[in-house]
């Protein structure tokens, strides 16, 4: 299906896929399901976007654990996670671009922080909220089909 072979289904891509797999669907319901997979709304939908949606939100098990992490990680309890938070639980001195001397601490720091931002933001601002973070795990949890396995990764 992905003819480009770029990781990801444009439109086109998607509907040459439905007409493959013989699905009769009009041009108007192709649509609406590419804007169902197409979560950040880029016009593509990348294999993330398409097992987000087949697998669903967060199990309530698994979001417990993400909102219990996020307790630990905000230690100030603004009910915010900012560079400070970070720094106490994240030491970047051994990050390879900081030991080559490419980029500082403080860059691998905040370049950290905005990967939680990144599916509810198209703005990061150095912080971020519960809702971001839960967005960030749900997304990590889409792949990952064994419990203990994702209770082990968030450990």
């Amino acid at each position: 299906m992905d003819d480009n072979r770029n990781g990801c289904l444009d439109l086109g891509e998607f509907a040459k896929g439905v007409a493959e797999s013989k699905l009769q669907m009009t041009d108007q319901d192709i649509r609406t399901l590419f804007a169902a997979f197409d979560r950040n709304r880029d016009g593509t939908i990348q294999y993330d976007e398409f097992l987000r949606v087949v697998r669903g939100d967060l199990s309530p098990n698994r979001k417990a654990l993400v909102v219990k992490a996020f307790k630990k990680l905000d230690k100030d309890g603004s009910g915010e996670l900012n560079f400070d938070d970070i720094c106490e639980v994240y030491n970047a001195k051994k990050h390879p671009a900081v030991l080559e001397g490419r980029k500082t601490e403080r860059q691998i720091l905040e370049e950290f922080l905005s990967t939680f931002e990144m599916h509810l933001s198209d703005k990061p601002d150095g912080i971020v909220t519960l809702d971001e973070f839960v967005e960030y795990y749900a997304n990590v949890s889409a792949s990952i089909d064994n419990d203990a396995y994702f209770v082990q990764m968030m450990n």
